[in-house]
């Protein structure tokens, strides 16, 4: 052994080296030595010109390291197996299931491990049906690129209600520590990036699309991106000329800001093939040229960027089906005599002034006209607010005919008015329905005025009498469930009011949700219903991020008129946990719009099993509105 080697391949600490060192060579260079030595932590090479001091200090340093085994056995256990667990994934291909807190299942497996991490760059959605877990794919593909040292920055990007929700899933399922960047975190930043100082983010699609937050995140680069609902980000073609909504600028920038993309939605296709083909564009740009070849390519199963399974596919490791079996029911019943005049009434009413509206070129007007009939349908209460309403804010415009606003929807398109948050889109709508007129002078205006007050009389008297012929509908539901819960679903805020006053009148323990709550106020109302009230009445609000597998019967009090939205109303309670038959009771009068259209819409008790079927159902419809507004 020669003077040096008990220096070779020694760990060291010296004030000599930036860092702990290994030496690795050691040569003389005329009364000095040349010592090369790699550092433990940053692995660079270290050269240094030492005399024979240095050099004796180095030998000193080496001979008082001496091992004496006196250390703590405990924490040395600790620490290799700290080691053992960042190297697991090298050895276990499923290695973030075995270090989370969760229930896989086949599908979620398929997903995470059979498709998105053999690519070498994830840009996909994921389509699956509501309930079947999409989170868990989520948070399992974010941990399994965590622990491969492949991911640091990452950004989930979800509606208001379910930041938490998601904050809450990371960290008890996936020991992953998120911040929530809202109004609140973001003002404290005095002048500062909020989104540069944390790596671990969650946030509200809402707030993130904000002028000011948008020009802060194009600042600001992350390895994954993760955007729940994904269908929110919606652009629309209008001939050659493409309208992006401002959540969709969000996408397109967060795009081009990230090197992974994740996009969940349990509702890809909304029914226009140019609206999902412009929602793929996000994660791959023209990879679908037309709408033509992507019809096309999703006819032959070649759609290289999205995967969507049904329920009725989805299955345990025992190939036993996960989610019981669906029933949907749709009895029509026949309005009393004054309920079908008032309908016959107000359908006149609305269908004149949408086809004046449409020749006129006004389709303002003839929208507005449609947010009448949608409030027609749902109740005698709903209605006869709205009818109200419009009566006084036409007698309040009078002696103003003539100076209208040339923009009543302040720059929304219909589509973005589907897309609001919901208080926005009932405080919009109201604004819509109850001031829009055709009148261009004033005998026209009192004309319309005088119309509306007989119709509003008309619907006010029915509305307290509280006997509506669906009212009674769903009152043989709640009596046949010896005690189950049944959650209703409606679209309009009045229509929940009626219910909720209704039910409680005849006994029934009742809670709610709707758009104007806070997180905690519906998070509060799950519980209450879970553990207390039989009835839950909600509207949209309650249709994404709130499971309620407990309860097993549903009712649509109304329809929305896009059928989507009713996957997702049924996807709170058929989802995975439910132990029970599920049963939907839509509520439609036989002769009416709804009770005309619907049946032939709505594809019985199973999901919609591709774009074309979305397409088919909504075009349908569709066709079928203009049928009836085209009657004389």
């Amino acid at each position: 052994m020669t003077t040096f080697d008990r220096l070779l391949d020694r760990p060291l600490r010296s004030p000599i080296f930036p860092e702990p060192v290994r030496v690795i060579r050691v040569e003389r260079a005329g009364t000095r030595h040349k010592v090369t030595a790699e550092g433990l932590s940053t692995h660079r090479i270290h050269q240094r010109m030492l005399n024979g001091a240095d050099i004796a200090a180095l030998m000193h340093l080496v001979a008082d390291q001496r091992t004496d085994f006196a250390g703590d056995p405990e924490l040395f256990a600790l620490g290799v197996e700290a080691r053992r667990i960042q190297l697991g994934y090298t050895f276990d291909p499923f290695f973030a299931v075995s270090a989370s807190r969760i229930d896989p299942l086949p599908h979620q497996l398929e997903a995470v491990y059979g498709v998105l991490l053999k690519r070498p760059r994830i840009r996909f959605l994921l389509a699956d049906d509501p309930g079947a877990g999409k989170t868990i794919m989520g948070g399992l593909l974010l941990k399994e690129l965590r622990y491969r040292k492949l991911l640091d920055r990452v950004l989930i990007v979800t509606p208001a209600n379910l930041t938490d929700q998601w904050r809450r899933e990371m960290h008890d399922k996936f020991g992953e520590t998120f911040q929530v960047i809202n109004r609140d975190v973001a003002g404290l930043s005095y002048g500062e990036n909020p989104w540069e100082g944390e790596n671990l983010v969650v946030t509200s699609v809402d707030f993130a699309k904000r002028d000011e937050n948008l020009e802060h995140l194009r600042r600001v680069h992350w390895d994954l991106v993760i955007v729940d609902e994904s269908h929110r980000l919606s652009a629309t073609k209008y001939g050659s000329e493409i309208k992006r909504s401002q959540r969709y600028k969000l996408g397109e920038m967060l795009a081009q800001t990230s090197a992974h993309m994740l996009l969940l939605t349990a509702t890809p296709h909304q029914g226009d093939d140019e609206k999902f083909r412009l929602l793929l564009d996000l994660l791959e740009p023209d990879l679908f040229a037309t709408a033509g070849l992507l019809r096309e390519a999703a006819g032959k199963g070649e759609n290289p960027i999205m995967l969507r399974r049904l329920k009725e596919d989805m299955t345990d490791f025992d190939s036993k089906p996960l989610f019981p079996p669906r029933y949907v029911h749709t009895p029509q019943f026949r309005l009393s005599p004054s309920e079908r005049a008032l309908y016959d009434r107000v359908t006149d009413y609305v269908t004149k002034h949408f086809r004046k509206a449409w020749d006129d070129r006004r389709r303002n007007v003839g929208l507005a006209m449609t947010v009448l009939q949608r409030r027609l349908a749902s109740s005698s209460y709903a209605i006869s607010r709205s009818l109200e309403n419009r009566l006084k804010r036409l007698q309040a415009l009078r002696d103003d005919v003539n100076n209208l606003a040339d923009d009543p929807y302040l720059g929304y398109t219909e589509d973005e008015l589907e897309d609001l948050p919901e208080e926005e889109r009932w405080e919009l709508e109201d604004r819509i329905a109850e001031r829009l007129t055709l009148a261009r002078n004033l005998p026209q205006l009192e004309a319309e005025i005088r119309e509306l007050e007989f119709l509003s009389r008309e619907a006010r008297t029915l509305a307290k009498l509280e006997q509506d012929r669906k009212l009674l509908e769903l009152l043989k539901v709640l009596g046949k469930l010896n005690g189950e819960k049944l959650l209703v679903f409606t679209e309009h805020k009045d229509t929940l009011n009626f219910l909720v006053t209704v039910l409680q009148k005849q006994g029934y323990a009742v809670t709610h949700i709707d758009g104007s709550m806070g997180l905690e106020e519906r998070v509060g109302r799950e519980h209450e219903f879970r553990d207390s009230a039989q009835v839950m009445v909600a509207t949209e609000a309650a249709g994404e991020g709130i499971n309620l597998q407990f309860c097993s019967v549903m009712v649509n009090y109304d329809l929305p008129w896009n059928p989507t939205r009713l996957e997702q109303r049924m996807g709170r309670i058929h989802r995975y946990g439910q132990k029970y038959e599920v049963n939907i009771h839509n509520l439609i009068a036989e002769g009416t719009r709804e009770g005309t259209c619907w049946p032939w819409c709505w594809r019985s008790s199973k999901s919609c099993a591709s774009s074309s079927a979305v397409t088919g159902c909504t075009t349908w419809w569709a066709s079928c509105w203009a049928t009836w507004t085209s009657k004389s």
